[in-house]
């Protein structure tokens, strides 16, 4: 995703910081399933965790460690990246067994956004200022803003399917607010920005062919709708609609469009 941003914006940016955003990520993830709590409605996914828990330490301290080189390679950035790091960090605060921590489970809509924001200012925003430049044309904020709403679009799936864990958890999310139709309309409403700000690419100097090969990942997404949120299946979460966040990435690539 990183990748398609540089290529896709002509950006041009140092190695280092694709190895900041690959053991950051790995930092994040295992801290934030280490922390999952396992519950008797919990999936496959939840439970290997519970399970595995040793494991989740050496890729976290593992993830730091990387992390950290790569962050002093890049620390003329340290304001940005950091910034990038508190965000990730309030994702996975809710989880930490400390009173204060807790409260941020009371702050509604805080999980998804969180995720979102973080996702679209790694892979979007902030390699336009690793790059050197400080400014966003209408391609970088099109394209920024149409990466933002497919993730939330994924990320609203995630929310439903874990509804029921979230209210044990007291963890609030829109999802938890609407009932079936007003979370088919959010959704719905999601794709249609995500399919608006890729159609406001064409007006830069982004070709027809690629737009079309962004707006992939979203079709199939509201193709798929009715069958993920009746669906549990750790394959189709976490190989399938993670795999959208990436896939026009992908077909660009292969393509070499």
């Amino acid at each position: 995703m990183t990748w398609q941003s540089v290529h896709l914006l002509h950006l041009a940016i140092p190695y280092s910081y694709y190895g900041f955003v690959f053991f950051a990520t790995i930092c994040s993830y295992n801290f934030h399933w280490y922390l999952t709590p396992q519950t008797k409605k919990s999936a496959e996914r939840t439970k290997w965790s519970h399970q595995h828990k040793n494991a989740h330490l050496l890729f976290y301290f593992t993830g730091v460690i990387g992390s950290g080189i790569f962050f002093y390679q890049l620390r003329q950035h340290w304001f940005a990246l950091f910034f990038a790091t508190v965000l990730t960090f309030l994702y996975s605060a809710p989880k930490i067994p400390i009173p204060f921590f807790r409260y941020f489970k009371q702050v509604a809509i805080g999980k998804t956004l969180f995720l979102t924001t973080v996702w679209t200012y790694v892979t979007a925003i902030l390699p336009v200022f690793i790059s050197g430049l400080r400014y966003f044309d209408h391609e970088m904020k099109w394209f920024a803003a149409g990466r933002f709403f497919l993730i939330y679009a994924i990320c609203l799936l995630f929310d439903y399917r874990d509804r029921d864990e979230d209210k044990q958890e007291g963890i609030r999310t829109f999802v938890n607010y609407f009932d079936e139709t007003g979370v088919k309309r959010l959704f719905v409403l999601t794709i249609i920005a995500f399919i608006v700000f890729s159609f406001a690419l064409l007006f830069s100097s982004v070709s027809v062919i690629t737009v079309l090969i962004l707006l992939v990942p979203g079709i199939l997404l509201f193709s798929i709708y009715d069958y993920a949120k009746n669906s549990n299946s750790d394959y189709l979460y976490y190989f399938v609609l993670d795999g959208f966040m990436m896939l026009s990435a992908l077909l660009m690539a292969i393509l070499s469009i």
